[in-house]
């Protein structure tokens, strides 16, 4: 990979760590009245609206086969799952404390990479895991208490997005990522508008829709455009720079999570769930080093194979 290109990959890692919390954010406002899947679907409408243009400037081929269709409404399927369990969890629980229990995700990436196929996992590693996982119930367990079982959706929205990105993974190769957003969100909007058009009526809380009001389309309009922002941006840096070197700058999203947390809502986390972000972050950072000591090793032992 060119050293050139590593400098603006890092640069863009840095913007998604900025411009996902504001995701977050649009999501939580909009909580305070919209229903949780109007929520999602909205994400998909907007993201889509905004990737169609730009696929069209950009004149990317936009027919996929068969196969890739099913693995796009597959990787559709748990990103609205993810999504979903992710404001579900912002609508009573801080950013920051939502954030901490996603971030186990990496873990379960380790752990089903090992079941489904085949990758070797080393013993500190699986340590690591599992102490990861303690500092996400450090986080959990005070959450339960206060915001009852809504506390456990984002642990779901982590298993989803782990999964999401197994999808991602084997397609990256075949579809422009751009053509990948665009068809996930065709994909995710036609799953999730019938399901809100069933509900219209329905008086079910967390999906019968609502006629937003005032801000409230800002709100929505923002939960597609900062996901199609801050998505758009770490995509085009994993292309600039190795997976292995951005993904610990991954982790200062919790920072900005947190200030944007603080500045907009006046939550601020306990110290309790700052040691399980502490711990989870160090387990997840060593799990990445190493992932990389493993990659260096397995590319000197290489030449001498060949």
């Amino acid at each position: 990979m060119n050293n050139d290109r590593i400098l603006p990959g890092i640069v863009l890692m840095l913007a998604f760590c900025v411009l996902a919390p504001l995701l977050d954010t649009a999501s939580k406002l909009a909580t305070a009245e919209i229903p949780v899947g109007q929520i999602t679907t909205a994400r998909f409408l907007v993201q889509g609206a905004l990737m169609a243009p730009m696929a069209l400037l950009m004149r990317l081929p936009l027919a996929i086969s068969p196969r890739i269709a099913g693995l796009i409404t597959l990787r559709a399927c748990f990103l609205i799952a993810s999504t979903y369990g992710f404001v579900a969890g912002v609508q009573v629980m801080p950013i920051a404390d939502a954030l901490a229990i996603v971030f186990i995700e990496p873990f379960i990436l380790l752990i089903l990479g090992h079941f489904l196929f085949g990758n070797p996992v080393g013993p500190r590693r699986i340590i690591a895991s599992v102490i990861g996982f303690a500092g996400a119930l450090l986080v959990i367990q005070p959450s339960l208490v206060h915001y009852g079982t809504a506390a456990l959706y984002p642990l779901i929205s982590a298993f989803c997005f782990a999964f999401y990105m197994l999808v991602t993974q084997a397609i990256a190769t075949s579809v422009h990522p751009v053509t990948q957003q665009l068809h996930t969100s065709i994909a995710g909007s036609l799953l999730c508008l019938p399901v809100m058009l069933w509900a219209n009526g329905t008086g079910i809380a967390e999906l019968d829709p609502v006629t937003p009001q005032g801000l409230y389309w800002l709100w929505l309009f923002g939960v597609g455009f900062w996901a199609a922002a801050s998505h758009l941006c770490m995509t085009i840096a994993l292309k600039c720079a190795p997976a292995s070197t951005l993904a610990p700058l991954h982790y200062l999203e919790i920072v900005t999570a947190v200030a944007i947390g603080y500045l907009v809502f006046g939550d601020f986390p306990n110290l309790l769930t700052w040691a399980g972000i502490s711990i989870i972050v160090a387990s997840g950072l060593y799990i990445i080093h190493r992932e990389r000591q493993t990659l260096h090793q397995a590319r000197s032992v290489l030449p001498e194979e060949i």
